[in-house]
């Protein structure tokens, strides 16, 4: 490194982003990911013990892929080298490759060669790499926004242990919001900032688990905002939302505006009116609520208050859930969109809440009756002396698989829990329920079909 050189890297350390700042050079100073460096974890006693094999860093951006890399860089006694995929090409791998063997040839020193957005390397480049990643010539750190499944090389994956990382919690985000404002060595301390909290909740909210989002943010805020009259530069609420070019919803997720926002989306889905229900699911994901938060209680209404009117609703809604996990935002977006509108729009019947419902207090009033002791299990050895079983009709059987016989306790014989509904799908229910009871075969009648080719079961 010559003169220049050094002065240029002692100058793009001051001048560089707040993000790049204040980006932690071990791992105590990590926030977050906890589920693969927390100490008892893969990761970590791999970094302490300078032991990496090659690795790929999954997951959306700003949640500390490069992070992770660099702490690397500054732990290892390896030589540490860094190229962009966007950027870099054949002749710079070339280049590293060469270094590394020379390394390794006069000082016996390995190479960690630490290739940022690797999906980016077309399968030619990728397999490039492919030998000296075999014969240890060089260690690979890959980072992938991308799925490294679809986007990475399948032989650059056997030969790599995949880290999934995970959006960054509120409280990750405003622990480092809080780093950026008050930390005098690699954050914003000298400027004698202070912000408030619950523009340090919105930030945290808005940024969606990205940190560089939520730390571009707060130092263009301290950067512009002018000092107040105590000579202090105060980041408030309506600061926040100008740094973040968006507005400021009222929604505090503790307070009365959240439940009243929630209720009235739910209300919405209930009362079918799909153009509400979108409505306050934007104003959700625009203050920043949780998606798994909205997904449940989309599954929520789908049981609840659409029930067997449409029994597709629940799968739509479970479907839903499931996919924003995998996706996050803001595409989640999307998901979320079609599972409301679907489950608005769908027929509606509380008729299994009622049943359950009805069911829960029955029990709850008449205690544990006995189960008739032809529904007894007749399997286990000396129930068919004791006569469990006995008597048991096969519906199979029978004509429609029906057969009349009591299932209820003796004590609540004619007791009726489900009440199907008129509408959706509930229609054809009660209607098979009621053909099947009018055709079934009489008494009488029942002895031709018991015992026929079908075999009985207990």
């Amino acid at each position: 490194m010559d003169l220049f050189d050094y002065m240029r890297e002692n100058s793009m350390e001051k001048e560089s982003p707040l993000a790049a700042r204040l980006r932690p050079t071990t791992l105590d100073e990590v926030v977050g990911q906890q589920h693969i460096i927390g100490k008892d974890k893969l990761l970590y006693r791999a970094i302490q013990a300078d032991k990496i094999s090659s690795i790929i860093f999954y997951g959306p951006p700003g949640t500390g892929k490069t992070t992770l890399a660099k702490v690397i860089a500054n732990t290892t006694s390896a030589e540490f080298t860094q190229i962009n995929a966007t950027v870099a090409g054949k002749k710079d791998m070339e280049e590293v490759v060469a270094r590394a063997k020379d390394t390794m040839g006069m000082y016996g020193k390995k190479t960690i060669l630490f290739i940022d957005e690797i999906h980016r390397f077309n399968k030619g480049q990728q397999d490039y790499l492919l030998p000296f990643v075999e014969d240890g010539t060089v260690i690979l750190i890959g980072a992938t926004t991308e799925n490294p499944y679809f986007e990475v090389n399948g032989a650059l994956l056997s030969r790599s242990i995949i880290f999934e990382l995970k959006p960054l919690s509120r409280e990750d985000i405003k622990e480092l919001l809080r780093r950026a404002v008050y930390d005098r060595q690699k954050g914003m301390g000298a400027y004698d900032a202070e912000i408030d909290e619950d523009a340090m909740d919105f930030l945290a909210d808005v940024a969606g688990g990205d940190a560089r989002h939520a730390l571009n943010a707060i130092e263009l805020g301290i950067m512009t905002t002018p000092r107040g009259a105590d000579g202090k530069i105060h980041v408030t609420l309506e600061v926040a939302g100008e740094c973040i070019q968006k507005r400021v919803v009222k929604y505090d997720k503790t307070g009365d505006n959240h439940y009243d926002t929630i209720s009235a989306f739910i209300k919405s889905m209930r009362g079918s009116d799909p153009d509400a229900a979108v409505y306050y699911l934007a104003k959700m994901l625009y203050a920043g609520e949780s998606i798994t938060f909205i997904a449940r209680r989309i599954m929520i209404c789908a049981s609840e208050d659409v029930g067997n009117a449409d029994p597709q609703a629940l799968q739509v809604a479970v479907s839903a859930s499931l996919a924003v996990e995998r996706v996050g935002m803001p595409e989640a977006q999307i998901i979320l969109a079609n599972a409301v509108t679907y489950v608005a729009c769908a027929p509606k019947s509380n008729a299994a809440v009622c049943a359950i419902d009805a069911a829960m207090r029955c029990v709850q009033e008449t205690g544990n009756l006995p189960v008739p002791p032809h529904l007894q299990d007749a399997h286990y050895k000396g129930a068919a002396k004791l006569g469990h079983g006995l008597d048991y009709k096969y519906a199979h059987n029978y004509p429609n698989n029906y057969v009349r016989q009591q299932y209820l306790p003796y004590e609540l014989s004619g007791r009726e829990f489900y009440k199907p509904s008129g509408n959706g799908y509930e229609v054809k229910i009660k209607e098979h329920m009621k053909r099947i009871k009018k055709e079934a075969a009489l008494p009488e009648e029942e002895e031709k079909y018991n015992g026929g080719d079908v075999p009985k079961r207990g």
